[in-house]
């Protein structure tokens, strides 16, 4: 089996006397697809913070292609090929989506090439997210829904080997949620890198990822297959017997 390119350690997190993440161990593969789900408050988002170094985790290890960047800024896990997108999209507003994209690229440096040609260049990058005719326009004047878009090329222009997605189909209607899955799909099936998903939209997520982890108070309680996962006594338990099964099971 392949090493990971990113590893969690028994990773925690604290804030004053709570507990946000309490050990939580994750190892994501090249290529992988992956999904992260829990009811609200089990931690994923403060996980996502540590898996990409915006929050620096209390105690663990993280590991990014064999190098241990624990305690390591943001810009550091960017340039060793993480990268994120947030609940709320974060780009800016008075820049125009190439721009945006252009400084994707800037974050993260230019010293790492990928095999595809998309990382090269920010308009194809905006042309694979259908963004091609917005280069020009400035990103506070795109839709909600197209400014997720931007953010996740924003990510792609950083070249990484793994990218997290959280929260890509808050607020977006149903034929937008069904292109954002299909597009998280191509993003690991066509440029080849790993994705690790947070959603909401469980049923979603849980037709659209090969394997899935669920968080609850703070602590990895199932790691898997999504069928079997979803049946997992501790999952139902956790989401108070709501129905997470995959839709194609229920046929």
């Amino acid at each position: 089996m392949p090493e990971p390119v990113l590893s969690a350690r028994a990773v925690t997190v604290r804030f004053g006397g709570l507990v946000a993440c309490d050990g939580v161990d994750l190892d994501v593969r090249a290529g992988e697809l992956v999904g992260l789900i829990g009811p609200n408050g089990a931690g994923k988002t403060t996980f996502f913070h540590a898996l990409s170094g915006v929050l620096a985790p209390d105690a663990g290890r993280l590991i990014v292609g064999g190098a241990d960047l624990t305690g390591r800024p943001a810009h550091v896990f960017a340039r060793h090929g993480v990268a994120r997108t947030f609940q709320t999209p974060r780009v800016f507003r008075d820049m125009t989506a190439l721009e945006n994209v252009r400084f994707g690229m800037e974050f993260a440096g230019r010293s790492r090439v990928h095999a595809h040609d998309a990382f090269d260049d920010p308009q194809a990058i905006l042309g694979f997210l259908g963004l091609g005719e917005a280069a020009a326009v400035p990103a506070g004047a795109l839709t909600p829904a197209r400014q997720r878009l931007l953010e996740i090329g924003m990510a792609l222009a950083a070249r990484p080997r793994v990218l997290l997605l959280d929260e890509v189909a808050a607020g977006l209607t149903h034929a937008e949620l069904e292109a954002s899955a299909a597009l998280i799909r191509r993003v690991r099936d066509e440029l080849g890198v790993a994705v690790v998903w947070i959603e909401h939209a469980v049923r979603v997520l849980m037709d659209q990822v090969e394997r899935v982890a669920v968080l609850h108070q703070g602590r990895k309680i199932a790691d898997g297959d999504p069928r079997a996962v979803a049946r997992d006594p501790a999952v139902v338990e956790a989401y108070l017997g709501e129905e997470i099964e995959p839709q194609r099971l229920a046929a």
